[in-house]
């Protein structure tokens, strides 16, 4: 069974020809321009076709030195005028005297351009049919386009459509979302404002357990320094009131006047000097009545 059979047509300029006009027709078999192809082309009047095998598709690649994949992407480019970033130039050579054409198509980059191939194309003996082709090909493919620009824009307004009405559910989220974080936030501030009144409450029994501790303590320390000074203040009563003769009034006073002469008594002076007043007082009543001299009693101080 065959291969079906692509075609497109497209109006090509000639280099050779600015004023006149072409339509060029490219048949194809479904696996692509790799494996061959075939070419029609017509100014109105006359037709020429033409055939490039597989062979001679790898044949051009090989001489311009590029991968079979970038040479079909190029040539379709050049033969179909599908959307490319490059521009082709067309060219047909002088008839042959057989009538036959060859028909040369360049690759144009920037100022400079190379040969992207060729193909024979021999006269067409019925060209009013071939024309015929052409124009209902040609009617086809707009119809088709037509068809297609059609759908696009069905495509195109179904799109819009989808667009709004997903643009109002996004605003209906959106609306939805901020009324949802309003009521958590709200929530929010409720249960933080319990928090934080319970966290004062707390604190607040806390200082008051501080200050109650604080006062046991005090009225502790207080207690305990009156229990330990009572015994000391009644020792140091019952010291004053019992002051001995070695007091520090009669170290003082032996201290006011250290270059008097001391006197040094033998043991049993002191008894001696008791008697010897008693005498003295008992021989004279008028010195019974006078106290002891100062001389007296101080030496009976310091033999005690």
């Amino acid at each position: 069974m065959p291969a079906e059979m692509h075609s497109s047509v497209r109006e090509i300029p000639l280099s050779s020809e600015p004023d006149s006009s072409y339509f060029l027709r490219v048949d194809e078999s479904g696996r692509g321009l790799a494996y061959g192809f075939q070419l029609l082309l017509s100014d109105g009047r006359h037709a020429w076709s033409g055939e490039a095998s597989e062979a001679s598709v790898s044949q051009e690649a090989a001489e311009l030195e590029m991968s079979t994949e970038k040479y079909v992407q190029d040539l379709r480019e050049a033969l179909t005028g599908e959307a490319g970033v490059h521009s082709y130039r067309f060219a047909l050579a002088p008839a042959t005297p057989d009538g036959a054409l060859t028909l040369t198509y360049d690759k144009v980059q920037k100022d400079i351009s190379f040969r992207l191939g060729s193909t024979r194309l021999g006269p067409v003996t019925e060209p009013e049919q071939i024309v015929g082709a052409l124009l209902s090909r040609s009617l086809e493919r707009a119809a088709s386009l037509e068809r297609h620009n059609r759908e696009l824009r069905e495509h195109n307004l179904r799109l819009r459509r989808e667009h709004v009405r997903f643009g109002a559910e996004l605003e209906r989220y959106t609306s939805g979302k901020e009324a949802l974080e309003a009521e958590l936030y709200a929530r929010f501030l409720h249960v933080l404002n319990e928090k934080k009144a319970k966290m004062r409450g707390l604190r607040q029994t806390l200082e008051q357990l501080r200050e109650a501790g604080s006062g046991e303590k005090r009225e502790r320390a207080a207690e305990e320094p009156e229990g330990d000074a009572a015994p000391a203040a009644v020792a140091s009563s019952g010291g004053a009131r019992s002051p001995g003769l070695c007091d520090d009034s009669l170290i003082d006073i032996g201290d006011v006047a250290p270059s008097r002469k001391r006197r040094f008594r033998r043991p049993g002076a002191l008894d001696v000097a008791v008697e010897r007043a008693h005498a003295s007082r008992s021989d004279s009543p008028a010195a019974a009545s006078q106290p002891p001299a100062a001389e007296e009693v101080e030496d009976l101080f310091e033999d005690l």
